[in-house]
């Protein structure tokens, strides 16, 4: 699959969107008074910041259906097949010290009835890593990149679609309780091209993610989904930015996010940039969280940057709270008891997200997470 045509578009100057670059020196160690890393837990981070050689890899378990392919390119080769350059000292690092970047690549014109399937799993050591998947134009897929285990895994992450493709990008990160996870992924759409993303987000002390997206021609279509759910001394960030840069393009973010425990910390930042070329466009990002308990903070800040009026429409939402009081006895009065009234709002809540995962065994793993965490709590009002 050729690279796609990006037609070259003004650099943005703002302290929002850190200029990208494979070059380390680009990105200084952080002093945590930046914006972009002004809510992120810098010393526990250290490992992920820190320039330590490693040859280290997580074990890599793939499950390919015919018209899928794999190979590994060398540094040098993989900034050529970028879909953007590194954005944070992170993923620099990631690119520059993972030796190379494992490329998947599903055909053109493919039509894939079963998921390309890559579990990551880590072992306890410290591993930089980066995967560029290529999604070949005309071509319909799912692809599900799991983690798991424990590691210190700093990570860059490509997924160049090309045009008229259809294609399901579903990232889940459900690792072990002491494990460190920070990286960037970035989406490049090709022209009338369909994609939706999907990032689930339930272990790890830290995950710290910079999810970026933007269009490689007019007619393309983003819908970015998103569950994370926090314990007590968890800290869980995803930084969006969707780059309009094309006309008559669709993006649509939806977030969900619930945190028990003390000290439990969830972080969500959302962006979207709507240059002067990208008239006829339309945009809409979300963020809800559910705080089960006391003690947890959830910070969501949403934004909208618009330089042309000729749009379809614009918006953005935000919303942090506890259990809506007339859900719960509207449960209760039909005999539904408490703890059970509680578990059933939780699921409702995710519902809509876990569904749109689009692989059956996934979403079942992913309810069943998600009352595992919500027996921490829920045991209280039994």
């Amino acid at each position: 699959m050729a690279a796609p045509v990006i037609e070259a578009v003004e650099a943005i100057e703002s302290h929002l969107h850190p200029t990208p670059s494979f070059a380390v020196d680009d990105h200084p160690y952080p002093n945590g008074r930046e914006e972009i890393w002004r809510f992120s837990p810098l010393r526990a981070m250290r490992p992920l910041l820190t320039d330590e050689p490693s040859d280290a890899h997580l074990q890599w378990t793939e499950s390919f259906p015919e018209g899928v392919s794999t190979h590994v390119v060398s540094p040098t080769e993989a900034k050529l097949l970028v879909a953007e350059a590194p954005i944070d000292r992170v993923s620099a690092l990631a690119a520059a010290r993972s030796g190379g970047a494992q490329v998947v690549e599903v055909a053109a014109g493919a039509e894939l009835t079963e998921p390309v399937s890559i579990t990551l799993t880590g072992t306890g050591a410290h591993v930089w890593g980066h995967v560029i998947f290529k999604v070949g134009a005309n071509s319909t897929s799912t692809i599900l990149l799991r983690h798991e285990g424990s590691a210190s895994y700093a990570t860059k992450v490509d997924v160049l679609v090309g045009d008229g493709a259809r294609v399901n990008f579903v990232s889940i990160q459900d690792w072990a309780d002491d494990a460190l996870h920070g990286g960037h992924h970035s989406v490049l759409v090709g022209r009338d091209a369909s994609v939706r993303t999907v990032t689930v987000s339930l272990g790890g002390k830290v995950v710290r993610l910079a999810e970026t997206a933007r269009f490689a021609g007019p007619g393309g279509s983003l819908e970015q989904f998103g569950l994370y759910f926090v314990d007590a001394g968890q800290h869980i960030e995803h930084r969006l930015f969707v780059d309009h840069n094309a006309p008559h393009t669709h993006s649509n973010v939806d977030y969900r996010g619930a945190l028990q425990g003390e000290g439990a910390r969830s972080v969500w930042i959302g962006d979207v940039l709507i240059r002067k070329i990208a008239e006829g466009i339309s945009t809409f990002e979300s963020n809800k969280n559910l705080v089960l308990t006391d003690g947890c903070r959830a910070d969501s800040v949403p934004n909208l940057e618009i330089e042309t009026g000729e749009i379809e429409g614009a918006g953005h939402s935000s919303t942090t709270g506890r259990f809506d009081d007339e859900q719960l006895f509207y449960l209760r009065s039909r005999g539904i008891s408490e703890a059970e009234a509680r578990r059933l709002v939780v699921r409702g809540f995710f519902a809509d997200i876990i569904r749109r995962i689009g692989v059956p065994e996934v979403e079942e793993h992913m309810l069943a997470a998600v009352e595992r965490e919500l027996s921490v709590t829920m045991g209280a009002y039994a």
